[in-house]
């Protein structure tokens, strides 16, 4: 039998403007000094019982950390919230108040928060069917998003889970080149309770009119036991198209919307070949109507049910007036609310949370299955944004890695102290990184942020902490992100790849 194979050595990303240091945290250490040298210079004890302890000060707030967070951190989020209280934005308002277009009697698509500028756009994929694109103008990009369904890892034998591994990575390395139009994967997945209106709608279509009272009884009480206490999970994998990278493909199938849509449409297709690899099963890329479905159930739980029942009972029936999905127009809130802490939207209540550190040690390929672990009373929602790094930029970022541990090292072996194991082990992950990237491997950014989202708001902190428990049996470290619930639920509760920062898209 063969031995299991372990993953690890995710590295940390620092993106600090000196050294760990933010750029106010800077401008407070640079102001501390600058208070040191004012009694120095004046010789007054006076001026030093004034300036040293508004030093230290300083020096607490810039190299203090609270749940991972320095002072200026914080101050600024807070800051900025309320900000966004004061001047109510806060809070959201369905589509129904927006102003209508001047050229087109249509209500526009409303979303909020940093969804506000999405598009849903309509493709065809060539073999008849019509696929959802989400168009983000101000960042050029383009998103489609396909509904997938895999076997799992927990049932399969370690060579079937080592191949599937090993084919997922080398899907993800396959867009780590210099011309790949592809600047963003997101695998995206939900487990939540089952409304049993799919049970219910086949009983219904298989009831016989002779059925005995007694039989229909019981098959009514076993539903309504059995169908709320399954549970259901949905795959949805999502690809995004960097306009800018793809200009002159775009140009050659004609320029503009439609063609930047075209290639992207081209650029799934040919990458299903790699997902059959890795065990994906592409079900369906989805239709403006069912990429809209997605970002309505996720705001609306409630909607779930009434969607559900229709749909089966379209399909049931055949009326031509049923039809599947939402209206892109209307997948967004009715009503909103960010809150310091968790996020109101329509009837439920959300807390987003970001994976801040992945586990240290070696973990086998199941390691995240506790945290989609079904339970009664909260959904969850995970996604995984994968950014492949061209090989010319990661092998800057890497060799500049390089450069700042070595001379860290060296300032810490001048002052006489000691390095840390930590430190070690850090110096040998990143040695090792760089020496799988040197031998063809791709080297990918990536961030995993999950969301807990109940209907009954008594039940909100006991669902957030059976996932943290859950993250910890898991080897993460969660963090939540106070003070952008709305921008956390955007990127962990609805599969449009949101999530990276959008700064480092033009790699």
């Amino acid at each position: 039998m063969s031995t299991p194979v372990s993953y690890g050595g995710w590295q940390s990303e620092r993106s600090g403007f000196m050294g760990q240091l933010s750029g106010p945290g800077f401008a407070l250490v640079a102001a501390g000094s600058g208070l040191l040298l004012v009694p120095v210079n004046l010789g007054s004890w006076a001026a030093a019982l004034l300036c040293v302890p508004a030093s230290l000060l300083l020096f607490l707030l810039a190299f203090g950390r609270v749940h991972g967070l320095s002072a200026d951190e914080w101050i600024l989020l807070a800051v900025r919230h309320q900000i966004a209280v004061a001047t109510k934005r806060n809070l959201f308002l369905s589509g129904a108040f927006a102003p209508r277009s001047q050229h087109s009697d249509r209500q526009p698509m409303d979303l909020p928060g940093v969804l506000a500028r999405l598009r849903i756009l309509q493709a065809s994929d060539g073999l008849g069917e019509t696929v959802g694109i989400s168009f983000d103008p101000l960042a050029g990009t383009y998103t489609a998003v396909a509904r997938v369904t895999f076997p799992g890892l927990a049932l399969v034998d370690t060579d079937q889970q080592t191949s599937r591994v090993a084919a997922w990575a080398a899907f993800l390395r396959s867009h780590c080149t210099e011309d790949s139009p592809i600047v963003r994967i997101a695998v995206h997945q939900r487990c939540l309770p089952d409304d049993g209106a799919t049970l219910r709608s086949w009983a219904d279509q298989h009831f016989a009119a002779d059925a005995p009272a007694l039989a229909v009884q019981a098959l009514e009480e076993v539903m309504e036991d059995a169908g709320p206490a399954a549970a259901v999970r949905e795959t949805y994998l999502s690809v995004t198209l960097s306009a800018a990278r793809a200009r002159f493909a775009i140009k050659g199938s004609g320029g503009g919307q439609v063609a930047a849509a075209a290639v992207l449409i081209r650029e799934a297709h040919a990458m299903q070949a790699g997902l059959g690899s890795a065990g994906l099963q592409v079900v369906e890329w989805l239709a403006p109507r069912a990429l809209a479905r997605t970002v309505r159930t996720a705001y609306d739980p409630e909607a779930q049910v009434m969607l559900a029942r229709r749909a089966a009972q379209a399909q049931h029936d055949g009326h031509e007036g049923l039809t599947a999905g939402v209206d892109p127009d209307l997948a967004g809130p009715a009503h909103a609310e960010t809150a310091w802490g968790t996020y109101r939207h329509d009837g439920a209540w959300t807390v987003s949370y970001q994976v801040r550190t992945w586990p240290q040690g070696e973990v086998y390929a199941t390691f995240l299955q506790p945290l989609l672990r079904p339970r009664h009373n909260a959904r969850r929602s995970l996604s995984m944004v994968y950014e492949p790094v061209r090989p010319r930029r990661a092998r800057q970022e890497l060799a500049r890695e390089r450069v700042k541990r070595d001379s860290a090292r060296k300032l810490r072996a001048r002052a006489g102290r000691d390095e840390s194991e930590d430190e070690r082990r850090e110096a040998s992950v990143a040695r090792a990184q760089d020496v799988a990237r040197a031998s063809g491997q791709g080297v990918v950014r990536m961030t995993a942020v999950i969301a807990v989202t109940v209907t009954d708001p008594g039940e909100l902190e006991a669902a957030c902490a059976e996932m943290q428990a859950d993250a910890s049996a898991a080897g993460l470290e969660v963090r939540r992100m106070w003070g952008a619930q709305d921008v956390g639920f955007s990127m962990a509760a609805l599969p449009l790849a949101q999530g990276l920062p959008d700064r480092r898209v033009g790699f």
